[in-house]
Order: structure tokens, then C-alpha cells, then sequence
């Protein structure tokens, strides 16, 4: 990870040409960096691991059948190339690189590579997380619920009944600016400089990485508004709400939630 960012992102942050950068979809870029980090890393992970093989966000924007990797039993390496592409492309040091392996369906490792900044989050399942080889503590639960204060994130992706939903009850909560990064988001929950998020976007690259962080530091991921644990092969589980423990989830729930 560490290489392909020194190699094939740094060079390109802010020199991106015009030629570098397309749309997928209307407000969705892949730029150059993308495809060739993702080509990199797959080639490198695959051989370190005989047998496993990538999901990775570009590779299945052109082959969607390739999600269908998430629910066999072999090892799969869920890549996000450059997370945070559209501040990448715009100069904003806000993104990423990261890295999940999941074997028979559960998450086991990952890693989170802030290049900028150089901050490298990563964990193991049943083995706690580290940053910049310093292991981090669990989360503190939080006693009051003025302590919760979080980020948002929900643009045009989701149901649109809950969207609404959440659009209304939003002022009840104590928001950050949300960093347009879901890798950079995780690094601020881990560090406990955010205390819950909710992302309406919920495909494995962007999430599978920091979820197991999230949880070997002890907080809850879930989806609204069933409250199912967060499971990689799941298509469409609903919005992904994140805190640090069962407590401070019910109270956010019900606040996004609430009809009053």
C-alpha cells in the first residue's frame, strides 16, 4: 500500500490532466491513480495469498458479477484503490488507500493508508487495532448524550423514505463536517475525534476496512433500520450507523429515526 501510494498516487496529487479524470456516473470520478493502484495491489495481493481473490471498486464497476466473490468461501481481498477520489481530484489531501481480507464470509485483517499524512490504520480480527504501530485503546462508552457528536453522510444514495427521515431529525444531532472520505472518517472514529457516523453509501471497499477497525476497538456497526450486524456480502443491508457502544446506537437510532 505504502508503495503504490508513493509510486502511482503522490505523484499525480495535484497533477492530475484532464485526461486523468472521468466520470462513471454523474458525480461518481475514477481518475488514473484508481485503475492503476487497484491493477497493482490485486496483482501483489493475490500472489502473497495462492487461491484468494480481489473484489476491488473499479474491476467491479465493469463486471458486477465479481460482488458475487463476497459470498464464496474463499479468501477475498476488498480493495478501495484511492477512497476519497473526488477530493484526490479536486487537491484535497483527504483520502486513502484500503485493504480488507475476509475469509469464509468475516472479516480477518485490514488496512487503512492515509498517504499524505501518513498514517497507517490497520487490525486484526481478535487482535486489536494499531496506528502507526502504536495500538490504540477501546472506545470510551459515552455517558451523556451531548458527548455524541458525529458526521452524516447521505447524499442521493439510499431509500429515499429514510433519507427524508434523517434529513428531518439531522438538527437533533451534534454534526462535524463530514471529510468526504470514508477511510479518513474512520481514522477520526478510531482516534475518538468523531463518536458515531452514518453513511448511506455502504459498498464493501469503502467500508469493509473500517468496520473491522471500528469493531476490535469495541464499537457497533449496524444498519438502520433493522439493527442486522454489518455483513460484506449483504447487497443491500440499509444505511450503516456507526458508535462506540450498544447504548449510544439505540439513542442515535432512535433519533434518526423518530416520526415527531
Amino acid at each position: 500500500m505504502r508503495q503504490a501510494a508513493a509510486e502511482l498516487v503522490l505523484p499525480r496529487f495535484r497533477k492530475l490532466r484532464e485526461e486523468d479524470i472521468r466520470e462513471k456516473m454523474r458525480g461518481d470520478l475514477v481518475t488514473v491513480a484508481d485503475e492503476e493502484v487497484e491493477d497493482f495491489l490485486s496483482d501483489r495481493l493475490v500472489s502473497l495469498l495462492p487461491g484468494s481473490v480481489v473484489v476491488g471498486e473499479e474491476a467491479t464497476e465493469r463486471k458486477p458479477e465479481g460482488l458475487d466473490e463476497l459470498a464464496t468461501q474463499k479468501p477475498v481481498w476488498i480493495i478501495d484503490p484511492v477512497d476519497g477520489t473526488t477530493n484526490f481530484a479536486r487537491g484535497n489531501d483527504r483520502f486513502a488507500v484500503m485493504v480488507a481480507l475476509a475469509e469464509q464470509g468475516t472479516l480477518q485483517s485490514a488496512w487503512i493508508y492515509a498517504p499524505v499524512q501518513n498514517i497507517l490504520l490497520q487490525a486484526q480480527a481478535g487482535k486489536g487495532a494499531w496506528i502507526n504501530e502504536e495500538r490504540l485503546p477501546a472506545l470510551e462508552p459515552v455517558s451523556h448524550p451531548r458527548q455524541l457528536i458525529g458526521s452524516l453522510h447521505f447524499g442521493s444514495h439510499g431509500r429515499p423514505e429514510l433519507l427524508r427521515r434523517f434529513e428531518r431529525n439531522r438538527s437533533k444531532l451534534s454534526t462535524l463536517k463530514s471529510l468526504r472520505c470514508a477511510g479518513h472518517e474512520y481514522i477520526r472514529l478510531a482516534r475518538g475525534e468523531s463518536r458515531f457516523s452514518l453513511f448511506t453509501r455502504t459498498k464493501p471497499w469503502d467500508h469493509a476496512p473500517g468496520v473491522l477497525i471500528y469493531q476490535e476497538l469495541g464499537g457497533h456497526a449496524r444498519h438502520l433500520p433493522t439493527g442486522q450486524a454489518y455483513d460484506i456480502a449483504e447487497s443491500d443491508p440499509g444505511p450503516l450507523l456507526l458508535a462506540p457502544d450498544a447504548s449510544s446506537w439505540d439513542s442515535l437510532r432512535d433519533s434518526l429515526l423518530s416520526s415527531g
